[in-house]
C-alpha cells in the first residue's frame, strides 16, 4: 500500500484530497480507479475516532460504486434493519423497516465504529494507486491568481512543504478547511442545538430485527436521544437539545446527562442495567453550509461544505454520495481539461437538492406541530415517500411530500447559496 505516513514521494499531482473521511476516501478511490495521480492528506493517523455511527441504507451504493462494499459487510458491524422512535413514556413506534420498502439487499445496512469503518475506506483508496499523508495537517490554500493551484501542508516534524495539483477537493469534514478560511461559512440559526454523546455496555437491546435498530427517544422542547447498538456490548447514547433547554441548572454534564436519562421511560429502562465506559463528548453550532461549493481548481463534498443535524444520520451518507459525484465530476474536468468553478455547477446543484430534502424533513421533525402519525393519517399514500427520505434516497422529486407536511409544520424555504463562485476575479492568498 501507498501509506507514505508524512512524507510524499512528489511535489505534483493530478488531485489532492484534504481529508481520509468517507467523502475523502470515496472520492479518492474513484479518481485512483480512473487512473489519476491522487495525494490525501489527514491530519491525524488511521485508525481515529469519529462519531456518525449509523448508516443509512443508501450507503450501500456508493460503497459498491468504489469497490468497498463486501469489505463492509465481512466487517463485524451490527446489522440494521429499521429505525424506530420512542416517546417521553417509553412507548414505541411501529418501527420503519427498510425491507418492507426496499426490496432489495441495500434494505439491510449498519451500526459502525468510525474507526474501522472508515479505515477500510481509506484502505480502498489506497489499494486503487491514491498516496495518503498521515499527521499532515493543510494550512492554507495556495493560489496563482483567481486560481488555487495546491495546499501547503505542515509534517508532524514542524516543517513545511508545498504540493501541487490542478484541483483539490476539500473533503476536511467539520474543520470546513477552505470555508473557514474563505469566509463562506454560513450557519443555519434554527438548527442551533446542542450535542452530547457518551458510551455503554450491557444496555438492553430489542429482540430480532429490532436488536440493531437506530432509536431516537423523545425528550420535551423537541429534544430527543439517540441509542445506537454496536458490537461488543456498546451502545451509542447521545441527547441533542437547544443549550437553553440542557444547560437550564447549570453546565455539568454529567448531571444533565443522568436528569435527561430520568426524562424518557425507554432510555431509562435500557440504560438501568448498563455502565458507562466512555467520557462525555460535546459539541454546538454544527449546522451549516457553504456559500459556495467550489471555486476555480477547489471544490468542497461531504461536512466540509454542509453539515444538517444528527437526527436523521444523514452525515455519512451524504459524505459518501458526495464523494461519488465528486469523483465523478472532477474526471469529467480531466476530460475537458477545465477546472474552473463553473463545471461544477451540475454537482452543486444535484447535491444541495439532496440536502434540502433532508433539511426540511429535519425542520418538521422541530416543528411542535409535526408527527409522521398525523401524516400518514391524511397522507397514507406518501408513507413510501417518507421513507426514501429516511433510507437516504434523498436525489429525487417529494414536493408532494413537503406539501403535505406543510399542511402541519414548518417547511424552510430552499437555500439560494452552494452552488460555485463563478464571479471571483482575484483570490487573497492566506
Amino acid at each position: 500500500m501507498k501509506r507514505n505516513g508524512n512524507m510524499a514521494t512528489s511535489t505534483h499531482y493530478d488531485v489532492i484530497v484534504i481529508g481520509a473521511g468517507p467523502a475523502g476516501s470515496t472520492a479518492a478511490a474513484i479518481l485512483a480507479e480512473c487512473g489519476r495521480k491522487v495525494l490525501i492528506l489527514e491530519k491525524q493517523k488511521f485508525p481515529r475516532y469519529s462519531v456518525g455511527e449509523s448508516l443509512l441504507p443508501y450507503c450501500y451504493y456508493p460503497l459498491q460504486r468504489i469497490g468497498a462494499l463486501e469489505k463492509v459487510q465481512q466487517a463485524s458491524f451490527i446489522k440494521k434493519y429499521s429505525v424506530q422512535f420512542a416517546s417521553i413514556e417509553g412507548q414505541v413506534s411501529q418501527p420503519f423497516y427498510f425491507f418492507e420498502h426496499l426490496k432489495q439487499e441495500a434494505a439491510q445496512t449498519w451500526q459502525v465504529w468510525r474507526s474501522d469503518f472508515d479505515q477500510i475506506l481509506l484502505d480502498n483508496a489506497v489499494e486503487k494507486g491514491a498516496v495518503v499523508m498521515e499527521e499532515t495537517m493543510a494550512k492554507r490554500l495556495l493560489r496563482r491568481g483567481k486560481c488555487n493551484v495546491g495546499v501547503e501542508v505542515k509534517v508532524s516534524d514542524g516543517s513545511t512543504r508545498s504540493l501541487y495539483a490542478p484541483i483539490t477537493i476539500d473533503c476536511s469534514g467539520r474543520d470546513a478547511f477552505s470555508v473557514k478560511r474563505n469566509g463562506w461559512l454560513i450557519r443555519d440559526p434554527k438548527l442551533n442545538k446542542i450535542s452530547i454523546w457518551t458510551y455503554y455496555r450491557g444496555g438492553l437491546r430489542d429482540e430480532g430485527y429490532d436488536e440493531g435498530a437506530t432509536t431516537v427517544a423523545y425528550l420535551p422542547e423537541k429534544g430527543w436521544f439517540w441509542y445506537i447498538p454496536l458490537r461488543n456490548d456498546v451502545v451509542s447514547v447521545g441527547i441533542t437539545a437547544e443549550a437553553d433547554y440542557l444547560y437550564r441548572e447549570g453546565k455539568d454534564i454529567q448531571k444533565i446527562f443522568n436528569r435527561e436519562i430520568g426524562v424518557n421511560r425507554w432510555i431509562s429502562k435500557h440504560l438501568e442495567p448498563a455502565e458507562r465506559i466512555r467520557d462525555f463528548r460535546v459539541t454546538g453550532e454544527y449546522s451549516y453550509r457553504s456559500r459556495y461549493c467550489a471555486s476555480d481548481g477547489l471544490v468542497l463534498a461531504g461536512d466540509a461544505f454542509a453539515f444538517l443535524d444528527p437526527v436523521f444520520s444523514s452525515g455519512v451518507l451524504l459524505a459518501l454520495s458526495s464523494g461519488e459525484a465528486v469523483g465523478a465530476a472532477v474526471e469529467a474536468a480531466f476530460d475537458a481539461g477545465d477546472f474552473s468553478a463553473s463545471r461544477f455547477k451540475k454537482y452543486s446543484t444535484t447535491l444541495c437538492d439532496g440536502i434540502e430534502s433532508m433539511r426540511k424533513l429535519v425542520y418538521a421533525f422541530y416543528d411542535d406541530a409535526f408527527s409522521f402519525g398525523r401524516i400518514f393519517r391524511k397522507h397514507p399514500d406518501l408513507r413510501s415517500d417518507m421513507t426514501d427520505c429516511l433510507i437516504g434516497n434523498l436525489f429525487r422529486n417529494f414536493e408532494r411530500l413537503f406539501k403535505a407536511i406543510g399542511e402541519f409544520a414548518e417547511v424552510p424555504e430552499e437555500l439560494n447559496y452552494g452552488g460555485p463562485d463563478t464571479h471571483v476575479t482575484e483570490l487573497k492568498d492566506f
